[in-house]
């Protein structure tokens, strides 16, 4: 039996094609096609049986040739501050983490992009996990999607942050398509400059962000103002040095924001701040100030909060705009660093309809 295509893995245009082709050659009206492509995305439906506007042969025949797979939400649980974190079962077997946080009027995604991770930052537990596979499309935008199909408390996006489990620039191939099915009025629709890539500094996929003509948002970890540290606590400095993710930051068209997660008496200091400001100015990045929390790498403390006030007051000194980011969901381990998958028996997660 021939293998179905899986249209939540196609960017709009592709899907408007290829469903246009099948319609004539089915003898089916052009507008067929519409009404299909409007369940992918812009009301989305788990199955061909839910698009009712559809006669019931057509909707048949259509699955007979076509699959459009969801993410199973095995566990979804819900922090003291409103955040809520998702443990998605992907079909292999494999689980990711996606966490929704309000903030105001806005609804902040961190998606993720990787089963696990292969980076191995010291501090991080997703890395912790190690690396399993890269996601597909329909996996990541589908973070998105199956959060807006939920019967319980549907969450619908404003904001996306690639900052949950994996390398985004690392698996480039499937973020590409993604970032489109977010972006395209036709499917997710969400603004490119609210949707930020963060990385460890993949140049290759630095390059290939900002070739794009969306205006999307590039942040970068960075974490270490030298390139000694910085090897001891990102292993990936080594492939890409500190110097050569500076250049790419200063050729990037579009603003860059340096995430740098405070770890107490590692590189929290006074000269760490003058080094990190002079990268900062180096090409004019913003600079987010994360306080370590609970759940990552082991043998490392936060800093405590009044030095990394201080630390941001000698960066603002020194001329850089910054900020310290607010902890959230702490108590559910959804905080940066904390995501960490476990391949829990499917019969022991809490099923939530999704």
């Amino acid at each position: 039996m021939p293998q179905r295509e899986n249209l939540l893995n196609l960017t709009p245009d592709r899907a408007a094609e290829v469903l246009r082709a099948w319609m004539e050659s089915h003898g089916q009206q052009a507008y067929r096609a519409r009404q299909v492509l409007e369940h992918l995305y812009k009301q989305p439906v788990k199955g061909f049986a839910q698009m009712t506007t559809l006669p019931k042969a057509l909707r048949e025949d259509l699955d007979a040739d076509f699959e459009m797979p969801g993410l199973e939400v095995a566990t979804r649980q819900r922090s003291t501050d409103g955040t809520e974190k998702f443990l998605f079962r992907l079909r292999d077997g494999e689980a990711i983490e996606t966490v929704a946080i309000p903030d105001g009027d806005r609804m902040i995604l961190c998606v993720s992009s990787q089963a696990g991770c292969a980076l191995k930052c010291a501090f991080c537990a997703t890395g912790a996990m190690g690396f399993a596979r890269n996601l597909e499309p329909f996996e990541i935008a589908g973070q998105v999607r199956a959060l807006l199909m939920l019967d319980e408390r549907p969450i619908k996006a404003t904001n996306i942050v690639f900052m949950g489990m994996g390398e985004p620039l690392m698996n480039w191939k499937s973020v590409d398509v993604a970032l489109t099915l977010l972006n395209s009025p036709d499917a997710l629709g969400i603004g490119a400059r609210h949707i930020t890539v963060s990385t460890v500094g993949v140049l290759p996929g630095i390059v290939a962000l900002g070739k794009r003509p969306e205006q999307f948002r590039l942040a970068i970890s960075i974490h270490a103002p030298t390139d000694d540290l910085r090897q001891r606590l990102m292993p990936i400095n080594t492939k890409f040095p500190l110097a050569e993710v500076i250049e790419a930051a200063k050729v990037f068209d579009r603003r860059v924001t340096f995430e740098y997660v405070m770890l107490g008496g590692v590189n929290d200091g006074p000269e760490h701040a003058l080094q990190l400001a002079r990268l900062a100015k180096d090409c004019a990045a913003f600079v987010n100030l994360i306080p370590l929390h609970p759940g990552g790498g082991q043998g490392f403390t936060p800093t405590p909060r009044g030095e990394i006030v201080d630390f941001a007051r000698e960066l603002r000194k020194a001329g850089v705009e910054v900020a310290i980011r607010k902890s959230r969901g702490m108590d559910i381990a959804a905080a940066c660093g904390q995501l960490r998958a476990e391949r829990v028996p499917r019969r022991s997660a809490e099923k939530v309809g999704a």
